[in-house]
């Protein structure tokens, strides 16, 4: 592998912290599509944003409507990673829950977790990473409970 300019170039807010279009509030994650399109974990505004490449000014693709655990919410979204097929998956650090959210649905839809804080394997307490692996299979980083845990895909 390379070297790296020493110098970056912001690709996604760089606008003080806020809650428009055009800036970020506590950015805690990021995912990359093929497309150069930047993924981020906007925490503080419970939203997830889409900055295109060379864009001015994301969209949101996920929560935006308040913190709450409303289908249509979020609650300090943390890990984000996005399909084969565009869908975004959120690990809802707040909610205890990974939520899949089709870009252009109101509504996202729990996919794990969601059963309130805990041990159990039904249950997260503050999950934050998320990964698949070739088999698509999701691998969801559990961190107050010192586990991560793998959920296998149903065909």
């Amino acid at each position: 592998m390379g070297e790296y300019n020493n110098e970056g170039i912001v690709v996604a807010g760089g606008n003080e912290e806020g809650n428009r279009l055009n800036q970020l509030n506590h950015p805690t994650f990021i995912f990359v599509d093929e497309e150069q399109s930047v993924y981020v974990s906007d925490q503080d505004n419970h939203r997830v944003m889409k900055w295109r490449k060379d864009a001015k000014e994301g969209k949101v693709v996920a929560g935006g409507n308040g913190k709450g655990g409303n289908l249509n919410q979020l609650s300090s979204p943390a890990g984000i990673i996005v399909d084969d097929l565009g869908q975004i998956y959120v690990a809802d650090w707040g909610n205890h829950r990974v939520m899949r959210w089709c870009e252009r649905e109101e509504e996202d839809e729990v996919v794990v977790g969601g059963n309130g804080e805990g041990n159990e394997s039904n249950q997260f307490d503050q999950p934050r990473g998320l990964s698949f692996d070739d088999e698509g299979n999701l691998y969801v980083v559990d961190s107050r409970n010192d586990r991560v845990q793998k959920f296998e895909i149903i065909l």
